[in-house]
């Protein structure tokens, strides 16, 4: 794995965020919360909890700290606050992954996970899985958002490959 490719993985991680939150501005704040039988309890606890995770992997990964816990949803009652912690958590995961090598990326990341287990895992495999948790959970996003009117759309990477100017044409 190549640092590059991890950047372009997190392009496409905002992009498809980007889809979503543009949708759920649509929603009225009790749609936002409103409950949901699967994932975090409604749909602005599903995107609490993929910032969260976002949040709390950098953290580990970068900082080498491991929070004790996730976000707490009350604690980003609106989409607004939501959206304005999302774009800081971005500035500082963007000028981590510029800090990278290549050979940093095959690295060891010891962690305390928010339970007190010790864990460890290969840091280009936490960067990925990072873009793949937030894929999972948007999906349940993009299902509630869709049942309200508001479909984000095809979220899928070969849709945002396909949407990049600078991809080279075959």
């Amino acid at each position: 794995m190549r640092i590059q490719d991890i950047q372009y993985l997190f392009e496409y991680n905002y992009w498809a965020r980007d889809r979503i939150l543009d949708q759920a501005a649509f929603l009225s704040p009790q749609q936002l919360i409103e409950p949901r039988t699967y994932s975090q309890g409604s749909l602005r606890n599903t995107l609490v909890h993929i910032l969260s995770a976002e949040w709390v992997w950098r953290v580990r990964c970068q900082e080498r700290i491991s929070p004790a816990s996730l976000l707490k949803f009350e604690d980003i009652p609106t989409l607004e606050l939501l959206c304005q912690r999302w774009s800081q958590e971005e500035a500082l995961m963007r000028n981590y992954l510029q800090g990278l090598t290549d050979l940093e990326l095959d690295g060891v990341v010891k962690y305390q996970r928010t339970g007190g287990e010790s864990q460890e895992n290969i840091l280009w495999q936490l960067l990925v899985h990072i873009v793949n948790h937030g894929t999972e959970h948007r999906s349940v996003v993009a299902e509630g958002l869709t049942a309200h009117g508001f479909s984000p759309g095809n979220l899928d990477i070969i849709h945002f490959v396909r949407a990049r100017t600078d991809q080279p044409k075959l």
